[in-house]
């Protein structure tokens, strides 16, 4: 056995990995994303729950690594772990539910460009190293620094793919509305992530409708029935637009707000406020289709949509 090979068998020994083959976090890789950081190596960012480990930049880096990022990749990493260890978050219920939640990551601004983070076709799957190996580092950081191991505390039933790894970016250039960020005060030339805790993704496919109200009611047929069916006064729910589903709202003239006010009046009995309704714009360009990701399913969960700004 090479080295390397053999490397990657201990670390798999010592429980470190997600399962798959990790790279071998060496001083000198280590070294190249603390560098990139532009910060200490002792720097403390935040404690991981629920076992409130350390997230110091040095322990970071080594996950980085060992999730094949890239040095440039890194403070969106810090970003994201100051934003799923923010108290709003609610790590500690997350890592203990037996529901399939999942932390999910959206970057917003220049960074996405910067690092060439996939915002278009396949931007929630495989394919893309940024996506890929950031939503990668962030789910080893959460076990190996928060405990959060299957069947130890981690304990959801099901389990969910976005467990692996759940990062992407908005399609800014491809969205009629202002973005995530600056709608929660951020300037567009600023960079930020938000941590959002979603179960599983639902497809909303309507290939026919060419009226914003048309479209926005075959999404609230969807809605009616996402998560769990039998609770009422549910939190948030992501509502990703693709771009042509976008595009024929936007073209009949509806702002975000719009979209909420016709959501709200059909499903106020379901969701607590407006405000729940957490909209974006992701995916490729070809294809009429919304993607729905419900958040935490219980009425009195504390866990929010958590932005940080990065660098």
């Amino acid at each position: 056995m090479s080295e390397a090979a053999d490397a990657i068998e201990q670390l798999h020994a010592r429980g470190v990995t997600d399962g798959l083959p990790v790279v071998p976090p060496t001083r000198a890789l280590v070294d190249a994303m603390i560098a990139a950081s532009d910060r200490r190596a002792d720097e403390l960012i935040a404690s991981v729950a629920p076992a409130n480990g350390r997230a110091t930049i040095e322990k970071i880096a080594i996950n980085a690594v060992m999730a094949g990022c890239r040095p440039e990749y890194m403070p969106v990493v810090v970003a994201a772990v100051r934003a799923m260890c923010d108290d709003a978050f609610d790590l500690v219920g997350i890592s203990g539910t037996t529901d399939a939640v999942a932390p999910i990551f959206i970057v917003n601004g220049p960074a996405r460009v910067t690092i060439e983070l996939n915002c278009a076709a396949g931007a929630l799957g495989p394919g893309t190293r940024a996506n890929a190996t950031i939503g990668r580092a962030l789910r080893l950081i959460w076990a190996n620094l928060g405990g959060a191991r299957p069947g130890v505390i981690s304990m959801s039933t099901f389990g969910n793919p976005a467990r692996y790894a759940c990062c992407f970016g908005e399609h800014e250039e491809a969205s009629p509305w202002e973005p995530l960020h600056v709608e929660h005060g951020f300037a567009p030339g600023e960079s930020t992530v938000a941590a959002f805790p979603g179960e599983p993704l639902v497809v909303v496919a309507d290939t026919q409708s060419r009226k914003a109200a048309d479209v926005l009611a075959t999404i609230t047929r969807t809605l009616e029935v996402v998560g769990n069916h039998t609770l009422r006064n549910l939190g948030d729910v992501l509502i990703v637009f693709a771009p042509e589903h976008a595009q024929v709202i936007g073209d009949d003239g509806w702002s975000k707000a719009d979209v909420r006010d016709y959501l709200w009046e059909r499903l106020r009995g379901k969701f607590r406020a407006p405000e729940n309704f957490r909209l974006l714009v992701a995916g490729g360009t070809a294809g009429r289709f919304t993607a729905l990701i419900p958040g935490w399913p219980f009425p009195n969960a504390p866990t929010a949509l958590v932005l940080k700004k990065i660098g």
